[in-house]
């Protein structure tokens, strides 16, 4: 049997509409799993809704709807932000499904028949607006700890011996410390169970909406029994073949791993109640649970009142899939709190997938069109082809991404695919294949367009996991077969056939130097008549010498490097540059700054470029851009950056 991997989101409450903390786990799920698929492993990824509870029968009675109208109405939402991430779930569960509602009636008959399970009566502080009890001690102003209103409840009640499985508990987590991931949330619980569990309800009387408990009229599952089982009712436990494929059946099961990725205000039900039951029912445990941290909102936590709820279909729209992907596994360690800021969103578009993955695609493919006429040339003599400094760099971004992986470091994985990606970007600089060209020197600008699609294909395959929908677009243009989309197939240099005749489309991300606005926002509004007491006011606006920022963000600066320069043949005060600015090849600038500098001084020159000025003909020659300078006649000096950054870097 090959190594099976299964991998969960926490099943999402049906009260609202998805919002960036669903999307970010839901997303790092999809990518996990698409990992493992991609190192070979047979996986499962599992999603869902978690339906019943009092809250739910409350908001449904307000609505004049059923409950299960109220459950099918705010469950859709979160398939659609699947599908609308290009998330590729292999089931999503719903617990108003027969199949869990029979797993679950399962779980309490093993519990009970293990004399985990007793009756008795509970009195307590409740909340609805967390399905939970609260003692004294944990009420803050009265209130829940989560600031939702409580109520003194006393009910009938079947309560689990949850006490008597703290030893056990402390056990596996000595035996297994990566049982709890990360290693903060690992001490949390362990302390938890070391000052003690309390037996805990498990059911509830005062409402039907539940899965109904065997031999106990009147009562349904509480909330956490039902919600925690759908990770195995969606295998068909206790007997299913899903089950017995995707579920370890030992603590040490080297060919079975469960992963549950969940938010770390669930990690006491998922790392303490969960294995608890599992236990009672004798069950196996999952392989890990790991809790990741929160998301607020320019360091603002985020609610509906503030209004500062990122909705993920929004940033899908307005600024793509695959983008709003990258950022949320790129930009924070997986396990801490982040602050979303679409500032930061578009700087990580702009740099790291417009300048950087966009840009080597755009002018690696865009040389190979110009000089091969879109056709992969051959692989030439083994000495040709493995460059060392290029192989080297694919084989630790390979090595660093897969041990980055293996502790579920998303943000660390990327960094070092994005490795490879610097190294072919100044892999294309350094080798000027437009100077090969010129000088006729085939069998080198052969070599050095091969190595450079090579180095796309393996980057286009490490980052499926991450950017399904644009690295899949990459290796389409590339014609890599779907049977070729493998871990392995990266191990290998050399592995994209000569001959192969590529394909290139518009750009794989294009940059965005302003907010896109959303639908909303781009409304068109009606304007209001101007009276004539306006119009000096604008005037006097317009003449106060200063610039709107949108007006600045309209200017493209970009790094440059100086490859050639000369005399201008029809003035005496310009020198005619060839510049490398990032683009597939070298651009013509003319610039006035003969008197300060000789020709042949300015070559390997890393100057900044205006890169979106209109190209203009100066004294017969087209200039293509315009170097930044300061001084005037023999006192000009260029403005020049750091030469370790790559052409075609951003400045801002």
């Amino acid at each position: 049997m090959s190594r099976t991997v299964y991998v969960t989101t926490p099943i999402y409450y049906v009260n609202a509409a998805p919002h960036i903390g669903h999307a970010y786990t839901t997303l790092a799920v999809d990518s996990l799993a698409r990992w493992h698929a991609l190192l070979g492993a047979d996986t499962f990824m599992l999603s869902g809704t978690d339906e019943h509870g009092l809250k739910i029968a409350q908001a449904a009675r307000e609505a004049g709807v059923t409950p299960q109208q109220h459950a099918d109405r705010f469950s859709k939402p979160f398939r659609d932000m699947c599908d609308r991430l290009g998330v590729r779930y292999d089931d999503f569960i719903r617990t108003t499904e027969p199949r869990h509602t029979a797993v679950v009636q399962e779980m309490w008959r093993r519990m009970k028949a293990a004399g985990d399970i007793y009756e008795s009566v509970y009195e307590g502080w409740y909340s609805v607006g967390d399905e939970a009890y609260f003692t004294e001690d944990e009420l803050v102003d009265g209130k829940a700890p989560s600031g939702h209103t409580v109520e003194w409840v006393e009910e009938p009640s079947y309560f689990f011996r949850l006490s008597k499985y703290g030893p056990a508990l402390l056990a596996h987590l000595d035996a297994h410390p990566e049982f709890v991931q990360p290693q903060s949330r690992y001490n949390e619980i362990r302390r938890f169970i070391e000052q003690g569990l309390n037996d805990i309800s498990i059911s509830r009387s005062n409402f039907d909406w539940g899965v109904a408990i065997p031999d106990a009229e009147g009562h349904v599952a509480y909330v956490w029994l039902d919600a925690l089982t759908n990770y195995i009712s969606a295998l068909g436990a206790p007997d299913g073949e899903r089950f017995g494929r995707y579920w370890p059946q030992s603590a040490d099961d080297g060919e079975r791993r469960a992963v549950h990725l969940i938010g770390k205000d669930i990690l006491r039900f998922h790392a303490v109640y969960w294995p608890a039951f599992l236990m009672s029912a004798g069950l196996p445990l999952p392989s890990q649970v790991f809790a990741h941290g929160w998301w607020t909102n320019e360091d603002a936590k985020m609610s509906k009142t503030a209004g500062n709820v990122v909705d993920p279909f929004d940033m899908a729209e307005r600024y793509g899939a695959d983008a709003f992907r990258y950022f949320l596994l790129r930009e924070i360690t997986f396990g801490t709190d982040g602050a979303f800021s679409e500032t930061a969103l578009r700087n990580r578009l702009n740099g790291d997938l417009a300048n950087d993955y966009g840009n080597l695609a755009n002018r690696s493919l865009g040389m190979l069109f110009r000089y091969r006429k879109g056709v992969v040339p051959a692989r030439g003599t083994a000495d040709q082809v493995l460059d060392p400094t290029l192989l080297a760099a694919a084989a630790q971004a390979r090595a660093g991404a897969e041990k980055a992986m293996e502790t579920i470091g998303f943000n660390q994985a990327l960094a070092s695919i994005w490795s490879l990606v610097s190294a072919a970007n100044r892999y294309a600089h350094e080798t000027e294949a437009w100077t090969l060209a010129k000088n006729g020197d085939d069998a080198r600008l052969d070599e050095v367009l091969y190595n450079l699609c090579e180095a796309l294909r393996i980057i286009g395959i490490l980052t499926l996991p991450f950017i399904p929908g644009k690295a899949a677009t990459l290796l389409d243009w590339l014609g890599v077969d779907a049977a070729e989309r493998t871990y392995e197939a990266t191990a290998r240099w050399g592995g994209l056939a000569s001959g192969t005749r590529v394909k290139k489309g518009k750009a794989l991300f294009p940059r965005m130097d302003k907010p896109k606005a959303n639908k909303a926002q781009a409304a068109p509004q009606k304007k209001k008549a101007q009276t004539p007491a306006a119009k000096p006011a604008a005037k006097e606006k317009a003449d106060d010498g200063f610039i709107e920022f949108g007006d600045f963000v309209k200017v493209e600066l970009r790094v440059a490097k100086i490859v050639a320069a000369e005399q201008h043949p029809n003035a005496d005060r310009l020198l005619k540059l060839t510049v490398d600015a990032g683009d597939p090849e070298p651009r013509t600038v003319c610039a006035g700054i003969a008197a300060a500098y000789a020709p042949e001084d300015l070559v390997g020159r890393t100057v900044a470029l205006v890169a979106n000025l209109a190209p203009r003909k100066l004294r017969g020659v087209m200039s293509q851009g315009m170097l930044l300078a300061a001084g005037e006649g023999s006192d000009v000096q260029l403005m020049t950056v750091p030469g370790d950054l790559p052409p075609g870097t951003r400045i801002s």
